[in-house]
């Protein structure tokens, strides 16, 4: 699938670039995993010299050495031997080279550092304070861990906290975006299969590219596709938040799972789950992980009445519901079973669907000062 949509990111990293060449600039890239944060910087340096560092989970002699490599291959400048060199010390050339000349840096996966050393941090602090008055550099960091990013920017304690002098969430493709890609690649699509690729997606780059390559352009092979053996999609869920919620990622899990079977309420979670209090867990999928959301009619004068949660990600949603739901059936290898269940309910769950595609067509057009739902939603 070609590369869709971003003109608003790329006038934004456009601006960020020409100021870089006189002042440096700390840019934080954020948004969900699988939304296409990379492929975005990438695109938009396609024709530009960028160096860029992926923090796999290595050793930090091993990371270093393939740090050296890209410096000298991208700039063509010889440096010491890495033999047991540290990030501070790449992080220190790189700052002092770009006080001649213009260098725009990529690090990926950022909060990563933390797996392979967190005094990196602090190193990159001191560098940063240091050499950034007088540096022509434009330094863009990208993660995808929500709760660390939030850690290494938002909080106080932390070293590079307000370092930054830009930030960029990338979000979902819009609506148009889907109906455009939709119409290239299968212009005699149905309304149906629209919604389909909403529904199981979200607008999500990567997810949305997968069913594309595939060829799969129908809500019934769509479908086939998702619940297939070893579909990269059955998976996903747990990949994308384990790493998030950390070892209280089954209760997390249980709540997200009864909000997409329709139990919206405070009182219909804490009585599903036996528990008492669930609205510190509950302000955690809002605020600190930004799952969820809180749904009251319009107009609504209390702040604690008829509130209503629900998931906002479109996947996580469809994934809560049948992958999560079912993962015995699935453990059993019983997968089309799975799918005839995802089929029969999968009317009544696109319909949900339909009524967000349709709240961010509104939100498309910019013409209104609130959206909203006029009775409480489930």
């Amino acid at each position: 699938m070609r590369f869709f949509d971003r003109e608003a990111e790329f006038e934004k990293l456009r601006e960020i670039e020409e100021l870089s060449q006189e002042v440096a600039q700390f840019t934080i890239i954020t948004g969900r995993r699988r939304i296409g944060k990379t492929e975005l910087v990438k695109q938009f340096y396609a024709r530009k010299t960028l160096l860029y560092f992926f923090v796999a989970r290595k050793a930090e002699t091993d990371l270093c050495d393939i740090f050296i490599e890209e410096i000298r291959t991208k700039l063509n400048i010889p440096m010491i031997d890495s033999k047991g060199i540290t990030f501070a010390t790449v992080f220190k050339f790189i700052m002092e080279l770009s006080q001649n000349q213009h260098i725009t840096l990529f690090i990926d996966e950022f909060q990563d550092f933390f797996r392979v050393n967190s005094s990196i941090y602090s190193d990159m602090q001191n560098i940063w304070d240091s050499y950034k008055s007088t540096a022509h550099i434009h330094l863009i960091v990208a993660g995808s861990v929500n709760t660390l990013m939030n850690k290494i920017f938002k909080d106080k304690k932390e070293p590079l906290f307000g370092r930054q002098t830009g930030t960029m969430h990338v979000r979902p493709f819009r609506p148009s975006v889907l109906k455009e890609i939709m119409s290239e690649y299968c212009p005699e699509y149905k309304k149906s299969d629209l919604l389909a690729l909403y529904t199981l997606t979200g607008g999500v780059a990567k997810y949305v590219e997968l069913f594309i390559d595939h060829k799969k352009f129908t809500e019934k092979t769509m479908l086939n596709m998702f619940f297939e053996r070893d579909s990269y999609f059955l998976s996903e869920g747990k990949n994308m938040l384990v790493d998030e919620f950390g070892k209280d990622y089954g209760i997390y899990f249980s709540i997200l799972t009864l909000i997409s079977q329709g139990k919206t309420t405070r009182s219909e979670l804490e009585n599903a789950l036996n528990i008492k209090e669930l609205s510190g867990y509950l302000k955690n999928l809002s605020e600190e992980y930004g799952l969820i959301s809180k749904k009251q009619p319009l107009y609504e004068r209390s702040v604690n009445k008829n509130v209503h949660y629900t998931i906002e990600d479109q996947f996580l949603r469809f994934w809560f519901r049948f992958v999560y739901k079912y993962s015995h059936i699935i453990e059993a290898g019983a997968n089309e079973k799975l799918k005839s269940i995802a089929e029969r309910d999968f009317p009544t769950v696109s319909g949900k669907s339909l009524e967000c595609y349709f709240m961010e067509v509104l939100k498309e057009q910019g013409c209104y000062t609130r959206l909203g739902y006029w009775v409480s939603i489930r």
